[in-house]
């Protein structure tokens, strides 16, 4: 049941810093946040969830500085947020066999934004989608009918979507994230591929019932050092589960590398679940083969 050293490993969720100020990741939700600590103390909006968050001072290169630290774990490929930036550009060009994209979507754009993700789409060759509905404004929820043209040209696209689930970690509402709303998604698109992220707690047994239920919905493990995944998640992995559970981390967001792989080593999956969540899953979701 211990973690193979052999498996060359594919991220779900990482990061690369644009700069060593981190302030951006508050841009698109800094409306809906109200509390004095978020706004005068954090560094990143979830900050009270984390200790030890990854730093690179004094790093000139913040491409060449993520490959390496990847390169330090057996992290073969990395999914990463496509934001037109140079570093973007600049990790496709340099890097095109290391990293895949999602394109953080805004369901309050409407049809604008259906144009950008084929626009983008077109040029880059996307992996999926991403939407963090609590941390839209307005907030929309997951089974809104602004989300739906969104969903719709993903599944024309055959680009999955990934979806924050659960309690969010900004001091925000929750409403938009009840993992509840999943059903009727997956009902009315059942060809669409949806991937939870950021733990779905406390309604992970419900996540857990849902994947049994829609052959389409997966879980991913962003945000969450191994040593917090959830027993259900865990346990689903282990039985009926092994083709849903899909890893991603939080680097350098939240969490380090180090934290990571220090914590995954006591993870209790079985012998046939790891190179599944590790890389298998992945491929298969994302279209990587």
């Amino acid at each position: 049941m211990a973690m193979p050293t052999d498996i060359k490993i594919i991220d779900c969720m990482l990061g690369i810093p644009e700069a060593e100020d981190r302030s951006d990741w508050f841009a698109a939700f800094r409306p809906l946040i109200r509390d004095e600590q978020t706004l005068k103390q954090f560094s990143m909006p979830a900050q009270y969830m984390f200790k030890d968050i990854p730093q690179a001072g004094g790093v000139d290169d913040f491409v060449k500085w993520t490959v390496e630290q990847m390169d330090r774990f057996n992290v073969e490929r990395a999914l990463v947020g496509w934001n037109a930036s140079a570093t973007s550009y600049r990790a496709k060009e340099k890097h095109g066999n290391r990293f895949f994209f999602d394109l953080p979507c805004d369901p309050n754009k409407g049809m604008e934004e259906v144009r950008r993700i084929k626009r983008i789409h077109a040029e880059v060759g996307l992996s999926a989608i991403s939407i963090f509905p609590a941390g839209t404004f307005p907030q929309i929820p997951i089974n809104h009918k602004y989300m739906f043209p969104l969903y719709a040209c993903a599944e024309e696209l055959g680009l999955p979507v990934l979806l924050n689930v659960g309690i969010p970690g900004p001091r925000i509402p929750m409403e938009a994230q009840k993992v509840e709303h999943l059903d009727e998604i997956c009902w009315f698109f059942p060809n669409l591929k949806i991937v939870m992220r950021h733990g779905a707690e406390p309604w992970e047994a419900l996540a857990v019932k849902l994947m049994l239920k829609w052959p389409n919905l997966y879980y991913s493990t962003s945000a969450f050092a191994p040593k917090h995944y959830p027993k259900a998640i865990i346990d689903f992995a282990n039985t009926r589960g092994a083709e849903k559970i899909i890893y991603a981390g939080y680097f350098p967001m939240g969490l380090s590398l180090e934290r990571i792989f220090g914590d995954m080593v006591n993870v209790p999956f079985k012998d046939e679940v790891w190179p599944k969540f590790l890389r298998e899953n992945a491929i298969n979701v994302f279209n990587l083969k």
